[in-house]
């Protein structure tokens, strides 16, 4: 079992697969990884050699920023928007879907269970 940017590899995986498994890092940036570094698509977490682990370590933390540093980043990204008191960051501090989505029914999971309102029968 490999262990990239903090978070261990699944072992039986592909290696494109397995660097899914890093937050920041999708198919698309997992692709690029394996073929800057010439590494087979067909080969699996457990055939890496120490050096392929090392270079793929050494590239992700030169080149992609991931785990807590890009949760740090998004978490202050939107801690700004609130302190600008801007739409987003209102949005953001009440709890409600920030992209625009509809209210009046759904976005459950954003605003979280319904709550009952005393006196409304209809």
């Amino acid at each position: 079992m490999a262990r990239i940017a903090g978070v261990n590899i699944p072992a039986q995986k592909r290696v494109e697969i397995g660097l899914t498994y890093i937050h920041g890092i999708g198919p698309a940036k997992a692709k690029e990884i394996c073929s800057k570094l010439s590494i087979p698509a067909e080969r699996r977490v457990n055939q890496l050699t120490d050096d392929e682990v090392l270079r793929i370590r050494e590239t992700i933390d030169a080149d992609y920023q991931v785990e807590g540093d890009l949760r740090r980043a998004t978490a202050m990204n939107i801690k700004r928007l609130m302190d600008m008191a801007c739409y987003r960051g209102l949005r953001h501090r009440k709890g409600l879907p920030v992209h625009g989505q509809r209210t009046h029914t759904n976005a459950r999971t954003r605003k979280g269970p319904a709550k009952p309102i005393a006196g409304k029968k209809k």
